[in-house]
């Protein structure tokens, strides 16, 4: 089941026009059919707290993590904050650092992997597919791999294209599923709703003042 948090005490970063929140895993960003607790609604009621005589609060993500994912979730607090961050997103301008581990690692210890990536509507999976696929996406991302306590291993990523999916799968294709991850082949007993794959870092520009923005979230790992 999906877990309540309090808002306060994962808050990396705010301002007149951003929220920034490290979201635990097993966390929902929006509301699902099933009414589960979801990051949007908890941070709704967190800006709702702070101006409780406002008629009108908004608040909304600009991208989402998968419900076992943890890591950074930026907010917007206006509309114009929204758009100007979607389209940084959608121009690349935007440069996201993930963290996962796994049991398994392969021989070359850093460099990149580049796939074709289908998502499978259906069982709701990304699938690595052949270039001639007719719904094939090129999908890209660099990684260094250090070694972890108990004989795992660390992966440090950047990625560049960001599709569904995309590093569980990328990392499955290779061999080495995320620790806990067993819609990708991890048999791994992590957490309950919960992959060890964290979102740790995220360079954009401010919206309003353009100055270059930092955040990082270290990982809160459940091994």
């Amino acid at each position: 089941m999906s877990i309540k948090i309090n808002v306060q005490d994962h808050i990396l970063f705010e301002d007149s026009s951003i929220l920034v929140i490290n979201k635990p895993c097993s966390l929902m960003v929006e509301p699902d059919r099933n009414g589960h607790p979801n990051l949007l609604q908890q941070v709704q009621k967190y800006e709702r707290s702070l101006r409780p005589k406002s008629k009108e609060i908004y608040i909304q993500h600009v991208h989402r993590l998968d419900r076992p994912v943890s890591g950074i979730v930026l907010f917007a607090r206006k509309k114009s904050v929204l758009k100007n961050l979607s389209e940084q997103f959608a121009t690349r301008q935007v440069k996201k650092y993930y963290q996962a581990i796994t049991d398994t690692a392969p021989t070359i210890k850093e460099g990149k992997l580049e796939n074709y990536l289908w998502k499978d509507k259906k069982n709701k999976q990304a699938v690595i597919v052949d270039s001639l696929h007719a719904e094939a996406e090129k999908v890209l991302l660099d990684y260094k791999i250090t070694p972890y306590k108990n004989n795992f291993h660390l992966w440090d990523i950047r990625l560049h294209t960001g599709k569904y999916h995309q590093i569980r799968a990328q990392l499955a294709a290779s061999g080495c599923p995320i620790l806990g991850d067993t819609l990708y082949g991890s048999t791994f007993v992590y957490a309950p709703n919960s992959i060890a794959l964290h979102a740790s870092s995220l360079y954009f520009n401010h919206p309003q003042t353009g100055d270059a923005i930092q955040i990082k979230a270290d990982p809160l790992w459940l091994i």
